[in-house]
């Protein structure tokens, strides 16, 4: 681990780049104006712990030359390690479908040639510190570091159509709502509204009329 470069990363992050990691990778790589996690050759490897949103101009820039793997994980189960406190589980659970709240960020770029998902579900160990200015709903704490506790799967995904497995389509009517999407693959609708977000630009899904239930959809 010594000779894999940190940039104060977390140790989440640090612990996947270990995992993904292969003799004679390089770290921490210099590349036009980014800066890479891992490259092997003309192959990149990207740690993405936060927000796809921050990836976009990375993704523009380099997707027409280089071959990405975008490694991202999914904390299925949490446990907060507070000061004072035994550790407990958080109520929150993530899921595969977790994904595509991240996804949203870049959908036109999810079926890039170039580009491929990786979706990483692990358990976690949250360490927080008190902290009065943390934002409403975090209970005047502040999380300082994610650390792996757990890997359970991991779910590879190279373009849209290998998205377009995780719905059971075959209970979807005709002509659906993000409502039966939502009840088919057994997610909220907040959820089922994403894959519709994401999935209408790549062509999967046609949109259709909007109705008092919402905009119709038909499988392309």
């Amino acid at each position: 681990m010594s000779d894999i470069g940190t940039l104060n990363e977390g140790s989440l992050h640090a612990v996947l780049k270990q995992r993904y990691s292969r003799p004679g990778d390089e770290f921490e790589v210099p590349l036009d104006r980014f800066v890479i996690d891992i490259k092997r050759g003309n192959q990149l490897i990207e740690i993405q712990t936060v927000s796809f949103g921050s990836m976009g101009k990375k993704l523009d820039h380099l997707l027409s030359e280089y071959q990405i793997l975008l490694v991202h994980p999914i904390a299925v189960a949490t446990y907060l390690d507070r000061p004072g406190k035994n550790p407990r589980k958080s109520p929150k659970r993530g899921s595969i479908f977790s994904l595509f709240e991240e996804l949203v960020s870049v959908p036109t770029l999810i079926d890039h040639p170039n580009l491929t998902i990786e979706a990483v579900l692990v358990s976690v160990d949250k360490t927080q510190i008190v902290d009065p200015d943390a934002r409403r709903g975090r209970g005047g704490f502040r999380t300082v570091n994610r650390s792996l506790r757990e890997v359970h799967s991991t779910h590879r995904f190279d373009g849209a159509t290998a998205l377009l497995d995780l719905i059971p389509i075959q209970d979807l009517p005709p002509r659906f709502t993000t409502a039966d999407l939502a009840a088919a693959a057994g997610v909220s609708r907040d959820v089922a509204q994403r894959i519709a977000y994401c999935f209408r630009p790549l062509g999967l899904f046609h949109q259709h009329e909007r109705t008092k239930a919402g905009f119709v959809y038909s499988l392309s």
